[in-house]
């Protein structure tokens, strides 16, 4: 069951991050105000861009993750390299949203706005991917940043909280 749960995360994760990439590509190349002249074009482009996001990046996405988060319970993964994937996949998931919006307004501007460049998701996604990438791999140990810290940010320092921090009931 594990490797099979292990199978399909790797697999949905592979076609999430080639979305990642493609969709900012596409979207540059098609969204190009030359071929947004004629109807035809923009409809191409406008419904290209909308499948791909809707029909093919966002389930996988949705799997990739939902694997994953089995996949922590499972194994119970509790280890600080886990928590910093789940900050790049979290990342991740800001820029597909991101690509996501710049899809939708397309459709609801009409192809009359400018739009930003697309590739600024890919100045942004590509480190995030290559981050979980090295986390997943690497597994390093992360807890020895925290030597790296002030002594008083490392240990407890046994105060109570300030009386207007704590809520009365």
């Amino acid at each position: 069951m594990i490797a099979a749960l292990k199978a399909l995360h790797i697999a949905t994760l592979a076609i999430w991050c080639a979305g990642l990439i493609a969709l900012p590509v596409l979207m540059h190349v098609h969204g190009r105000p030359e071929r947004m002249r004629t109807q035809a074009g923009y409809a191409e482009f406008r419904l290209l861009a909308h499948r791909v996001y809707t029909r093919v990046v966002t389930p996988a996405a949705v799997i990739a993750i939902a694997a994953g988060s089995v996949l922590i319970v499972l194994l119970r993964l509790v280890d600080p390299w886990m928590l910093a994937e789940l900050v790049a996949v979290a990342g991740m998931v800001l820029v597909h949203a991101w690509l996501g919006q710049l899809v939708a307004l397309t459709g609801a501007r009409g192809g009359h706005w400018a739009m930003p460049s697309p590739l600024i998701g890919l100045a942004l996604g590509l480190p995030l991917m290559a981050a979980v990438l090295w986390l997943v791999l690497a597994k390093p140990d992360l807890w020895a940043l925290a030597e790296a810290l002030p002594q008083t940010l490392r240990e407890p320092q046994g105060r109570s909280l300030p009386d207007a921090a704590v809520p009365i009931r």
